[in-house]
């Protein structure tokens, strides 16, 4: 469906970093922004599949080059 551009220490941030605001959410079930941590979502599946539409509109990517 789409073209891998995301490569591997970007996934590995991308997780993390998704995980880490989905966690924000859990632990501080008062906080009045604790909805904005659900953008946590974004990151995390980017990373998990390995495609971020917004690199492919830019044209962008950081998968290593395959030497032909």
């Amino acid at each position: 469906m789409f073209k891998n551009n995301v490569g591997g220490l970007d996934r590995g941030v991308r997780i993390i970093a998704g995980l880490v605001l989905l966690a924000m959410f859990f632990i501080y079930p008062d906080a009045s922004w604790r909805y904005f941590a659900l953008i946590g979502v974004i990151p995390l599946f980017t990373g998990l599949f390995g495609t971020c539409p917004l690199y492919s509109i830019i044209g962008l990517s950081t998968c290593p080059v395959k030497k032909a």
